[in-house]
């Protein structure tokens, strides 16, 4: 039990004293009608109370994804791959304005009362080092298996240019990470149900599973069944080159997406 709900007990059983020892002369209903009115005030302010301050621990952490804006070449091919997904598996999810294509840079939980630090601290990195100017190029399929179904992406080679912003980043934010969340830290249209255990797992420990040696950039296209991923895997991949042309900070949602722009960030040419 938390310090809270102590607190919160103790409190609700002084009000049940207040009432119980009343005296006899006041247990005439009309009598007794303002004490209980008066009790009933209190137990609804401290309930109140409760519940504000619940949510607040739990608002406490923000899920965020630090990502590039990929240019129209990347946004094109990775639309035309979620509407074949979509095709096949109807009960994916469209890439739109609130499921941005980007590659994922780092992915962590933040102190929700510090986001503009960690707005600040990505601008820093960002304005350095300047990925409008870098060459990416996009050379195959992959996803990541949840059976019946998979998380797919269009993969991007992992260049020194990118190992390197992806560390500084870790390292900017990191003054402002926490442990772990829970999904009230995600954006959520369905009060958290639609957040994975595995979603939770991964954003704590991205830097270990994520990240370094680990680090698979790449642009999420969409769900789609595993034996119509692995068809998809199966077929010759054109590679391509594009840019970066903007990048920003995102509330993640339901599988890692980018479901909600809480800052776009500063790049320089």
């Amino acid at each position: 039990m938390t310090i809270a709900q102590r607190k919160y007990r103790r409190l609700m059983a002084g009000v049940a004293a207040v009432v119980t020892r009343l005296p006899a002369s006041l247990v005439h209903p009309r009598r007794l009608r303002a004490p209980i009115l008066t009790a009933i005030g209190l137990w609804l302010a401290v309930t109140l109370a409760f519940a504000q301050g619940a949510v607040a621990r739990q608002n406490s952490a923000t899920a965020i994804d630090i990502a590039l804006e990929p240019d129209a070449t990347m946004m094109q091919h990775a639309k035309d791959a979620n509407t074949r997904l979509l095709k096949s598996f109807p009960k994916g999810f469209a890439l739109d304005d609130t499921h941005h294509p980007h590659v994922t840079m780092v992915q962590q939980f933040v102190r929700t009362a510090d986001l503009d630090k960690v707005f600040a601290a990505a601008n820093a990195v960002l304005t350095k080092e300047k990925p409008t100017a870098w060459t990416l190029m996009a050379f195959r399929y992959y996803y990541i298996p949840s059976p019946p179904v998979g998380l797919a992406g269009i993969v991007v080679e992992p260049t020194q240019d990118l190992h390197r912003l992806q560390n500084e980043l870790i390292a900017a934010v990191k003054p402002y990470t926490v442990r772990t969340g829970t999904p009230a830290a995600f954006f959520s249209e369905e009060r958290g149900r639609d957040i994975q255990k595995d979603l939770i797992e991964y954003v704590a420990n991205f830097v270990k599973v994520a990240a370094g040696r680990r680090f698979n950039p790449h642009v999420t296209i969409g769900v789609g069944t595993v034996a119509y991923l692995n068809k998809m895997l199966a077929e010759p991949f054109p590679t391509f080159t594009f840019s970066a042309n903007g990048a920003s900070v995102y509330q993640l949602g339901t599988f890692g997406t980018a479901r909600k722009e809480l800052k776009a960030l500063t790049l320089s040419p």
